[in-house]
């Protein structure tokens, strides 16, 4: 690909109701750090940075072709639509906005290939009840999606109670994840930034 595009912002808007546009990656190793509900598509010059607890990364990638994308959902599915904008907020419709970038490629989509990270159970048990167990049902969509569309699922990290520092860079395909501890957590760059790896 000649140019990585801008990273998609999921619903979020500038206080004078313009979409918010995080800066593409660069080449020279920069990376674009998601915030929950972002995801990313582009080329080889691209590396892709999250930190999840509870929500889920899918992970898509074309080994001949070289392009892949990632997004940061928190929860699998809206409640009520209403024929709202699809938002990288909720799985199924953050797992919509990766197809579509697919389908520009012209690509064949079974020849991506899948990674799932995250789900995180940051909660003790009785709260993960009265939340109707967010981190279970993020891993269960992402599950399944990967199954209905026919990808190859290459790989998984999900569940457990700690957060994780995830790297996808997309010229090798490969995927860095890290456990965090509370201390990473305060890092996290500011909307909008990106960080250097």
């Amino acid at each position: 690909m000649a140019q990585t595009p801008p990273a998609r912002p999921a619903a979020a808007a500038a206080p004078d109701n313009r979409p918010t546009v995080p800066a593409a990656a660069e080449p020279a190793g920069d990376a674009v750090f998601l915030h929950p509900g972002d995801w990313h598509f582009g080329g080889s010059g691209t590396r892709i940075r999250t930190l999840l607890g509870s929500c889920v990364s899918i992970v898509l990638w074309h080994p001949q072709a070289r392009v892949g994308g990632m997004c940061h959902y928190l929860l699998a599915q809206r409640n009520n639509h209403g024929g709202d904008a699809l938002s990288g907020r909720y799985g199924d419709e953050a797992m919509l906005l990766l197809l579509r970038e697919i389908l520009a490629c012209g690509l064949p989509l079974q020849e991506f290939h899948a990674r799932l990270i995250g789900g995180a159970s940051m909660l003790i048990s009785r709260e993960r009840k009265l939340s109707h167990d967010v981190p279970a049902r993020n891993i269960s969509l992402a599950r399944s999606m990967v199954k209905q569309l026919g990808l190859r699922l290459q790989a998984e990290d999900l569940g457990g109670n700690c957060p994780r520092l995830v790297l996808f860079d997309v010229a090798s395909g490969n995927v860095w994840i890290k456990q965090s501890q509370e201390t990473e957590l305060e890092s996290i760059p500011p909307k909008n930034t990106r960080m250097r790896t």
